[in-house]
């Protein structure tokens, strides 16, 4: 979100069972421990001004509805998001997004039909926050931080296109505006009014 909306990187935070260590290798019991999903949500301070999305596939992840619980306590909007539409999990939310994918190719993993569908729709979701927040005009990104080559490049090629400029005149208006390609973008179409 960082480099793509030019966001705080913490406006949007992921939060996963086992702390960041589980996301490189599995800590198998960690989704079962309710507690440290109270814990968890409480060290972030989650509160009124914050929306908390608690995603598990069955739904039966106790991690994940005792955080939503927390998050709901604390005046927290919450939504979870699941692949069964009995899921233990929607009672935990004001909103369940449910995601039905029904059996997957290899029983018992969820990594493949219902991990793809919520992974899918957790990108829907903050793509629809980000152009509410006014980080999109059209399906340019305004706000996106030049932090390497490739973003660079799209944003030269996006004040291109929003400006109808040439290349020269893209990256000169990018240097002038500190790589800020909003700021850019209206430089570029004043200078040709």
């Amino acid at each position: 979100m960082p480099p793509t909306y030019g966001v705080p990187p913490e406006l949007v935070q992921g939060i996963i069972a086992g702390g960041p260590a589980a996301l490189l290798a599995s800590i198998e019991g960690a989704e079962d421990d309710g507690a440290a999903g109270v814990r968890d949500l409480a060290a972030r301070g989650v509160g009124p001004r914050d929306a908390v999305v608690g995603l598990s596939a069955s739904g039966r992840a106790r991690y994940v509805r005792e955080a939503l619980r927390e998050a709901g306590r604390r005046g927290a909007f919450t939504a979870a998001l699941t692949c069964n539409r009995n899921s233990p999990l929607a009672a935990c939310a004001q909103v369940a997004l449910v995601a039905e994918t029904g059996p997957e190719p290899v029983a018992g993993s969820t990594r493949m039909k219902a991990g793809t569908a919520q992974k899918l729709i957790l990108n829907m979701l903050s793509t629809s926050v980000m152009v509410k927040l006014g980080k999109v005009r059209g399906n340019a990104m305004l706000d996106l931080q030049l932090k390497c080559e490739k973003l660079r490049e799209r944003a030269r090629n996006l004040v291109m296109d929003a400006a109808g400029c040439g290349a020269d005149e893209a990256e000169e208006a990018l240097r002038v505006a500190s790589g800020s390609v909003r700021e850019a973008i209206q430089n570029v179409k004043r200078q040709m009014r």
